[in-house]
């Protein structure tokens, strides 16, 4: 992934690859202010190494509550990013030649702590309007030797851009309860809903513990800030701190009590206000233009939210060896086999419309469809 990310760097090429917020909706000025302003309460405190910072964590409980679920400042674990979450939690619960269940298309991160740490994976199908299929996993649950681990990524699912319908939420809850296996939660783009109805995440139907949440400030505010959280049962905080003792210590402190005084301010609302109708904007155009220029051969998703369009081509095509063609063509996406655990997906691609201004879509698509069509 990182390897496609760089031959995207050229300033001549429209990349629709990325995960990223576009820089100029970043709330710079406000951060460089929290910054300021903690610096100047706090002094040298706040350069020191220290414990989580109480009042983010508090925060934190309030709007998981806020989510509809039942969470105290004592279950929450303060992480560099969501990815650390993920990683952190696959140590604790999975150890290399058990089982782990996740999608068979699902983000490289999810790939790397489960089939990347020489565990042994049964994946599940997702249904592109619903998401991961429910009676595939109670069928991967069931068989022997028992998984240790559940991954799912419920809101605008990287890199398909679909959400978990909330029946299935509650059936994931139930599941991971009835047969005892720990589901991880990788919910860093709830926030960044531009239509519908919001859901209430998984862990909100979390009656037996059984669901460990993650969330991300990295995809709230800024990607630079890296930090995210777990809400995790209290008695596995001690844990999870001294098995995070071994790669990390801590998350920065100074950063902690800028966030919490950003979110003190009531500066996140607004942010996220002109961040999702920016990037409302861009999924339209792009949509538009994927039916203008690709609409007779290929399918394709319509997030309500989140970053990212996943683009289904007739199995003729191939993503893989039409990207360095696209590439000439100065325009760059995400072949989907990148995604696909069983090597699969070859006519796919992921596409993301945050980080590209809306004059330069259409273009961009126009190229793109040229390069897949063989052009």
């Amino acid at each position: 992934m990182r390897d496609l990310l760089r031959l995207a760097v050229d300033p001549g090429i429209v990349s629709l690859a990325g995960g990223l917020p576009a820089s100029e909706l970043l709330p710079t000025a406000e951060l460089r202010a929290c910054l300021d302003g903690v610096i100047e309460r706090d002094g040298a405190r706040a350069l020191q190494y220290s414990p989580p910072w109480e009042p983010l964590k508090e925060w934190i409980a309030g709007y998981m509550q806020r989510l509809s679920v039942v969470c105290g400042p004592g279950e929450v674990f303060i992480t560099n990013g969501a990815q650390q979450g993920l990683a952190l939690l696959s140590r604790l619960l999975l150890d290399r030649g058990q089982t782990a269940v996740i999608e068979r298309v699902t983000f490289t991160g999810v790939q790397q702590i489960t089939a990347g740490r020489g565990a042994a994976v049964r994946l599940l199908p997702t249904d592109l309007s619903t998401g991961a299929d429910m009676d595939a996993l109670e069928e991967a649950l069931r068989l022997e030797p028992r998984p240790r681990l559940i991954v799912l990524i419920p809101n605008f699912h990287n890199p398909l851009g679909v959400s978990i319908s909330a029946e299935k939420r509650r059936r994931a809850a139930a599941l991971a309860a009835a047969y005892g296996v720990p589901l991880l939660e990788d919910d860093p783009y709830s926030s960044l809903r531009f239509e519908g109805a919001d859901i209430p995440p998984i862990k909100a139907h979390d009656q037996a513990g059984m669901v460990f949440y993650i969330g991300s400030f990295s995809k709230l505010i800024a990607p630079a800030i890296r930090l995210g959280w777990i809400v995790a049962p209290a008695g596995l905080i001690s844990q999870l701190t001294v098995l995070r003792e071994s790669i990390d210590l801590e998350a920065s402190g100074l950063m902690q009590r800028a966030v919490a005084s950003f979110l003190e301010q009531g500066l996140l609302e607004p942010h996220l206000a002109r961040l999702t109708a920016a990037n409302r904007t861009r999924r339209d155009v792009l949509l538009e233009a994927l039916k203008t220029h690709l609409g007779d051969i290929a399918a394709w998703t319509r997030p309500e939210g989140g970053l990212f369009v996943w683009v289904t081509l007739p199995p003729d095509i191939d993503t893989w060896e039409c990207f360095e063609v696209a590439l000439r063509s100065k325009v760059a996406y995400i072949p989907g086999a990148a995604f696909d655990v069983s090597g699969g997906s070859r006519n796919t691609l992921r596409l993301n419309f945050s980080n590209v201004s809306p004059e330069r879509i259409p273009s961009a698509v126009e190229r793109l469809a040229t390069a897949l069509r063989g052009g």
